[in-house]
């Protein structure tokens, strides 16, 4: 009698250990980058604005550490033609903005990485670009 008593509560406690275990810890495939705006004008003080999405719900992702950014012209066969790229202060939640010097226009490739609070893989993005006079 006592053991069909405590029958649902292992089951319900294993069913919310189960739960946690799959929503702690997400895979870097559950993110994705995407360009605040796709057309930016070309010049010295070009702004980059990125936005961190989290695919499950949706949302905004901030507090994400951009350790590696590359910008370059592979979209024009020019991967060589590479620009500095400066991380700026953000401006809303899950919106990273980056100077660059957008000397020519046309189409750029921005390649970065980020590492994010609780998560132990890498999430990378490589987004398209086009430089507008």
């Amino acid at each position: 009698m006592t053991a069909i008593r405590l029958m649902p509560r292992a089951g319900l406690a294993c069913l919310a250990l189960a739960l946690f275990f799959t929503n702690a810890y997400a895979a870097a495939t559950d993110y994705r980058f995407e360009l605040v705006e796709p057309e930016i004008a070309e010049g010295p003080e070009a702004i980059v604005a990125v936005r961190l999405i989290d695919e499950r719900t949706k949302v905004p992702v901030s507090g994400a550490i951009n350790f590696a950014t590359r910008l370059d012209m592979a979209p024009e066969g020019m991967e060589a033609m590479t620009t500095a790229v400066e991380a700026m202060p953000s401006t809303e939640p899950g919106v990273y903005r980056f100077r660059t010097d957008l000397g020519m226009e046309d189409g750029w490739r921005f390649k970065l990485a980020a590492k994010l609070q609780r998560e132990a893989e890498t999430v990378r993005g490589e987004l398209l670009l086009k430089a507008i006079p």
